[in-house]
């Protein structure tokens, strides 16, 4: 369907067209005519299907078609990170370039200055505020806001606020705005809580599923069955070459993200990290520099793995396995985005191998093993509902089959030999390598095999 189809106003058409936006996605096509209706909403869809412009066009539209006073605040959305908050705020930039809607971003970090710049927007009434829950509920506690102007409310992935806690807030959010409004819900799951929600906040909301929590059939899909102290090893050996696109390493907590943005530093990789110690500025830094390439790989935690929508970023690595199946649909939902190709590739540990088979669980299938680069020893089978100490490596393999050579597999005195396992951390790792910088550095000239490189991201 096209947008022209839909009946949007002149000047939305416009900023569309500025935008070079002809065809509507699904959840675009299914969501848009029920917006304009000024029905509630709640919308469950897969991230990376337009769910932002699927309710800032019907927004943009309803709001020019009966302007405000211009004085309060007329609709809010919410979003559980500020970097998501700014991204939103940047489209509507470009939706509403010819439409005179204003719009501020209330959002944690920076300094008292910030404060009082949210506090002005709120007080002079901005059209849209975009705001993040913690510092939406301070400004109401100290501020004084009226927001008895408001007719749209609107939750920006409604699931992962509630996975942070916010339920609360989000609940006394609510209550302080206008009891007739429009409320409209984007959520990528639809959990037992959700549900809850959208009944005490919504009025007959009309639901609309597209593709729930399904990665996008774009996405190449692998994984590196290995030891903890092998990871870093793989990482060199997909690198070895530029891949010609943007990455994203995922891990799982905040050090390990600054131990491993520090090795690839010293492995003269243009690297940055990205974690919740960063302050406002620093992060908003960061993220201008991947967008425009000065950087080509991001270290990060789940703290970008929503919502952040940047081109051309053609392959996220799982550097650790996540905590469970909807953080991996999102963590690799960054990569194969409007229409483009991208490649997901996991690191199973022996530990992480329970974790990582109940995501195949959850998304129906196996993920496909690939072999380990050579020179990297062996690696254990892929058995997770084994115990650790009955695991088998084999030399340069991920899969199921067991070889001869079994490490640590002879029998002596009618007893196994039990396997240990020394695990580097990144930094030790970076310690071990850095005496032959030049001998490291002809190692990733070496020309890849294209079977096992990463996949490039179609532009």
């Amino acid at each position: 369907m096209r947008f022209d189809e839909f009946g949007l106003s002149e000047d939305v058409m416009q900023g569309l067209d500025a935008m070079n936006f002809k065809e509507a996605t699904p959840v675009q096509e299914q969501t848009i005519p029920v917006l304009l209706q000024k029905k509630d909403l709640i919308a469950c869809a897969q991230t990376g299907t337009g769910k932002t412009a699927a309710y800032i066009l019907p927004l943009l539209n309803l709001l020019s078609e009966q302007p405000g006073t211009g004085d309060k605040v007329r609709a809010v959305i919410v979003a559980p990170t500020r970097e998501l908050a700014q991204q939103i705020d940047m489209q509507f930039e470009g939706f509403s370039y010819f439409l005179p809607i204003s719009t501020a971003v209330v959002s944690g970090g920076g300094d008292g200055s910030s404060w009082e710049q949210q506090k002005r927007g709120l007080k002079m009434g901005a059209d849209i505020i975009i705001a993040t829950p913690g510092r939406l509920i301070s400004h109401l506690n100290i501020s004084n806001i009226d927001f008895s102007g408001v007719e749209y409310f609107i939750l920006d992935e409604a699931d992962r606020m509630l996975d942070m806690g916010f339920y609360d807030d989000i609940m006394k959010i609510g209550n302080s705005l206008p009891e007739n409004r429009q409320t409209i819900m984007f959520s990528a799951t639809m959990p037992t809580k959700i549900r809850q929600l959208a009944k005490n906040i919504m009025n007959n909301p009309v639901e609309v599923n597209v593709a729930i929590s399904k990665p996008n059939e774009a996405i190449d899909q692998s994984a590196y069955v290995c030891y903890e102290n092998q990871k870093m090893g793989i990482v060199d050996w997909l690198f070895r070459e530029p891949t010609g696109t943007k990455t994203i390493i995922f891990s799982s907590s905040k050090q390990k993200v600054k131990e491993l943005a520090f090795s690839l530093k010293r492995r003269k990789y243009k690297v940055a990290a990205m974690h919740s110690d960063l302050e406002q500025p620093e992060r908003e830094a960061v993220m201008l520099d991947f967008k425009n390439n000065k950087i080509d790989i991001l270290v990060a935690t789940d703290v970008i793995s929503r919502g952040i929508d940047i081109d051309q970023i053609g392959l996220v690595i799982n550097y650790d396995v996540p905590h469970d199946p909807e953080d991996y649909i999102h963590r690799i939902g960054r990569t194969a985005r409007a229409s483009a190709d991208g490649t997901a590739i996991t690191f199973v540990s022996e530990k992480e191998q329970g974790k990582f088979a109940r995501i195949e669980s959850f998304l129906g299938y196996e993920v496909p093993k690939r072999e380990l680069p050579e020179g990297l020893g062996d690696a254990p089978v892929y058995a997770p509902k084994q115990e650790r100490g009955d695991r088998r490596g084999r030399k340069g393999r991920g899969g199921n089959n067991r070889s001869k050579n079994r490490r640590g597999g002879e029998k002596k005195n009618g007893e196994k030999k039990e396997v240990k396992t020394n695990v580097d951390t990144p930094r030790e790792n970076a310690q071990a390598q850095s005496g032959n910088p030049s001998k490291r550095r002809n190692r990733h000239r070496r020309k890849p095999k294209s079977s096992n490189g990463p996949a490039k991201s179609a532009e």
